[in-house]
């Protein structure tokens, strides 16, 4: 029988979990504004991550190094205002997070109490179960992030698939483990082999949420810009539900036409004038 969301019933880590038991695939996209966000939360989907992706889809920047806490924490607050029953998780940004345990919990702390998110994600290995084990302290829940990690771009040397080395795939099956006993509820397996994703998926307990990694995760994610054609990505993983970048495009020509030529506005678009009495 096909899973319908229960769209009465908000999202829960737990709910993560025990649709992974179940064998139910989860979903989840991006959102960075409150009209796509109700939109994404009302079509069913189960995961909404205001990700730092917006630096380089709505803010124009070449990566995602340059978005700052308080760039997250606007369009958190807006999304939050869309969603009623998705899981609401923010991305912690380049800097917020890695260099002292004490700004992790402040920069997470005001993503949930200012920008009303429910959980964040921070990218990193096992060399982030620390700072996991402090944000769940102060009972701040947290996706990890394994793989392709933008944020490490420089050191990986480009967006390239991560895992295909034997030893590399050892590595990062380790990092899910012990990511897992420091308590995260969930991870992200961005460009990672299938192969390697289905085995990670496999041996840890807690849902895997996949980008460019293939069919056997616990669910998939996408950038709502990319799926929807709004951007000019050829991404490999990406798969386009529509093109809306082109109508979008031919639209405002022919709102530009319209004006330019007199056609807009037309006598249906003006208010009548005041009875004369």
């Amino acid at each position: 029988m096909p899973y319908k969301a229960q769209k009465t019933s908000p999202v829960s880590t737990t709910a993560l979990t025990e649709m992974k038991q179940k064998g139910v695939k989860i979903v989840a996209l991006t959102a960075y504004d409150a009209p796509t966000a109700a939109l994404v939360d009302e079509a069913g989907v189960d995961v909404i991550l205001c990700g730092d992706s917006l630096g380089m889809v709505k803010l124009g920047y070449e990566s995602t190094l340059p978005v700052t806490v308080e760039e997250i924490l606007h369009h958190v607050k807006a999304v939050k205002r869309g969603v009623s029953r998705a899981l609401l998780v923010a991305d912690m940004p380049f800097l917020s997070y890695e260099i002292d345990v004490k700004d992790a919990l402040r920069h997470a702390g005001r993503l949930i109490k200012e920008g009303g998110a429910a959980a964040v994600k921070l990218e990193g290995g096992m060399e982030m179960a620390p700072v996991v084990k402090e944000l769940l302290k102060v009972n701040i829940p947290v996706m990890a992030h394994l793989g392709l990690t933008p944020q490490a771009v420089h050191r990986l040397g480009g967006y390239k698939v991560q895992g295909r080395k034997p030893q590399e795939a050892e590595k990062m099956l380790t990092d899910a483990k012990v990511l897992e006993a420091a308590g995260a509820f969930a991870i992200v397996l961005e460009c990672v082999p299938p192969s390697l994703a289905r085995e990670i998926t496999r041996k840890v307990g807690i849902p895997t949420i996949g980008i460019g990694a293939g069919a056997h995760c616990d669910g998939q994610i996408l950038v709502v810009d990319d799926m929807l054609g709004m951007t000019e990505s050829s991404l490999k993983f990406v798969k386009r539900y529509a093109d809306l970048r082109p109508q979008m495009a031919k639209a405002v020509s022919a709102y530009c036409r319209d004006v330019r030529e007199g056609g807009f506005p037309a006598p249906e678009h003006e208010f009548a004038e005041a009875a004369k009495g």
